[in-house]
């Protein structure tokens, strides 16, 4: 019996021996391996820093070439896929941001952040059912991201989910009470419901942190001429026609504003420029008919009609509205 377990553990020493020995031997290989799967890493690593500088200093061409070079070399890899559809999308390139997104949405599922890169394609598409869902995705992994809410509620509002929206603007500025033009799309989203007096506060807000926005600026005297704040409108809309002084629409309104106050000579001045900036729009011959008339220039004011008339039946979506707001 002892000498069976002599012979045993004899055994074991051999084939201990001989492992170590083969270990010994495979060494050089193992190691060669290991610096070997360094290597890719590195090399991966490198990749991933080399795309993402150029997408941060705006080098979008640069990108391009090294993204396509890059997932051509790593298919697998989703954040090459993801800057590489970054890179298209700064381009302009909607489709192929797009596809490269869905990949990289396919190999790393769970990453917020691609599902809200591919809402900013969504939202450039104008596809805000899709950019919705995208949104809504993202959040649930990254509830606290407050620009995610503020573009959520942009999509809800662009698909007549205006009180959806306004619950997303709060929540944004809840995260972050600063963030930019968060009041703005607040008060944008209150108007689209006819809530005009909160509308107006959330843009003065927005004046307050921001600074004079042509937008803000401009919605602002709109709400305030909409809501017969007829004197205020024109300080805001003067303004907004000096910040941005080839918007049409601001020419409009603050003539349409001029008029309600009984200056038809200036707001003659600013429909005209309406006029000149879009011609095809109906609305502002309407308002310059009007004008033309109290000052007593009756064959202009008729000629101002006639035109129209006739925009209106080219154009009848558009001009029953104006029609409806004019009247």
């Amino acid at each position: 019996m002892f000498c069976d377990i002599g012979r045993a553990a004899s055994r074991d020493r051999s084939c201990t021996r001989q492992i170590t020995f083969a270990l010994l031997r495979a060494l050089p290989v193992i190691v060669l391996c290991l610096a070997g799967i360094r290597s890719y890493g590195q090399a991966l690593s490198d990749a991933h820093q080399q795309l993402l500088q150029s997408l941060e200093a705006n080098r979008i061409q640069e990108a391009l070439t090294l993204g396509r070079k890059f997932v051509e070399q790593w298919p697998q890899d989703a954040a090459l896929r993801h800057y590489l559809g970054l890179a298209y999308f700064k381009s302009g390139q909607l489709k192929p941001a797009r596809e490269q997104l869905e990949q990289a949405k396919s190999l790393a599922p769970k990453d917020a952040g691609i599902d809200f890169d591919l809402a900013l394609v969504s939202l450039s598409q104008q596809d805000y059912v899709r950019a919705a869902n995208e949104l809504e995705s993202s959040l649930k992994a990254q509830p606290s991201n407050p620009l995610a809410h503020v573009l959520l509620g942009r999509a809800y509002l662009n698909s007549n989910r205006s009180v959806q929206a306004i619950d997303e603007f709060r929540t944004a500025l809840q995260l972050d009470p600063s963030i930019r033009l968060g009041h703005y799309h607040l008060g944008f989203a209150y108007g689209s419901l006819g809530r005009n007096d909160e509308a107006i506060a959330e843009y003065r807000t927005e004046l307050r942190l921001s600074g004079e926005n042509p937008e803000v600026v401009y919605e602002l005297g709109h709400t305030l001429l909409e809501s017969g704040n007829h004197a205020e409108a024109i300080r805001y809309l003067q303004r907004a026609t000096e910040l941005d002084p080839q918007n049409a629409n601001d020419w409009y309104n603050l003539g349409k504003a001029q008029l309600l106050t009984g200056d038809a000579v200036a707001a003659e001045a600013s429909l005209r420029k309406s006029i000149a900036l879009n011609p095809a729009d109906p609305s502002p011959h309407y308002q310059l008919a009007r004008a033309l008339e109290r000052l007593g220039k009756m064959d202009e004011a008729r000629s101002a009609r006639q035109r129209f008339a006739e925009l209106k039946k080219s154009q009848p979506a558009t001009a029953g509205m104006a029609t409806a707001r004019d009247q």
